[in-house]
C-alpha cells in the first residue's frame, strides 16, 4: 500500500529547505514533496506581473492527484489556489501562517514591507529575520541559512512575487467558500504578520476549515516548533483519514 504524499509549499523568498525539520518528522509515515516555487531556490526568475495562478501552475505538474497540500505564508495561497482550481490534486488542505482578506491597516503594512525590500533588499532582509526569530531560541545557523536563501534572490524576481504575496488574498477571498476540502488554518500565537486573527478569519471563510493556534510561536512555525507542527498536521490528516 502506498503513503500518503504531503506536497509542502514555502513562503515567499525561501525555497524547500525551510521545510527540513518538518520533512524529516514526516518521513517515516508519508511520501514528502518540497517544490521550490516560480521564481524560487533552484527554479529561474520570474516575470514582472507574475500572477497566483502561474505561480501555482509552476509547481501542479509535479504534485500527484490526492496530495495533502500544505502552504505557508505565500505558498499558503498557492495552496488555496490549487484546492480551487485543481481539487484533483487535493485531498487536504493545510494553511501555515497564512495572510486572509487583509484589513487596510494589514495591507499598508504588508505594503511597507515592501517598499523596504524595494528600497534596501539588505535592510529588509534583516528586518524579516527580527520579525521571524527573535525570541524564538532558533539555532544561530539555522537562522543563517534563512538569510543566506533570502539574500541570495533575484531582486526582480523576489520583488514580482512579494507583490503577489501582498495582493493576492484579497482576489482569493471571494472564493474561499467554494474550496470544497477539509482544512487546516494553522499559525503562532505571536505571528505578527499572520496573525491568530487571520487565521481564524480563514478557517470562517472555508466551509469547513479549523483553526489552531501555537502557543508562544512567531511567523517560521515549521522553523521553530516543528514537532508541534507536526503533531497538528498529522492528527489533522488522520482525522480525514477515518472520516
Amino acid at each position: 500500500m502506498s503513503r500518503p504524499t504531503v506536497v509542502l509549499l514555502h513562503g515567499v523568498g525561501l525555497d524547500h529547505t525551510m521545510w527540513e525539520p518538518t520533512a524529516a518528522l514526516l518521513a517515516d509515515r508519508f511520501t514528502v514533496l518540497t517544490p521550490d516555487l516560480p521564481g524560487h531556490g533552484t527554479r529561474p526568475p520570474v516575470r514582472d506581473g507574475v500572477t497566483l495562478a502561474e505561480l501555482a501552475a509552476g509547481v501542479a505538474d509535479g504534485i500527484p492527484a490526492g496530495s495533502h497540500l500544505v502552504g505557508f505564508s505565500l505558498g499558503a495561497l498557492v495552496a488555496q489556489h490549487l484546492a480551487l482550481h485543481r481539487p484533483e490534486l487535493t485531498a487536504t488542505l493545510t494553511s501555515v501562517s497564512s495572510v486572509c482578506a487583509r484589513t487596510a491597516e494589514e495591507r499598508a503594512s504588508v505594503f511597507d514591507r515592501l517598499h523596504t525590500a524595494e528600497a534596501d533588499f539588505t535592510a529588509s532582509t534583516a528586518a524579516s529575520l527580527k520579525r521571524w526569530y527573535d525570541g524564538t531560541g532558533v539555532a544561530p545557523d539555522r537562522i543563517a541559512r534563512t538569510e543566506a536563501t533570502l539574500l541570495a534572490n533575484d531582486l526582480a524576481s523576489f520583488l514580482a512575487c512579494y507583490r503577489v504575496f501582498a495582493t493576492a488574498d484579497a482576489d482569493l477571498a471571494p472564493d474561499l467558500a467554494a474550496i470544497d476540502v477539509r482544512a487546516l488554518a494553522v499559525t503562532g500565537e505571536n505571528d505578527p504578520g499572520s496573525t491568530p486573527g487571520m487565521t481564524y478569519r480563514l478557517a470562517a471563510a472555508l466551509p469547513d476549515c479549523r483553526a489552531e493556534i501555537i502557543p508562544g510561536a512567531r511567523h517560521m512555525l515549521p522553523v521553530e516548533r516543528p514537532e508541534a507542527f507536526v503533531d497538528s498536521l498529522t492528527t489533522f490528516i488522520g482525522e480525514c483519514a477515518h472520516v
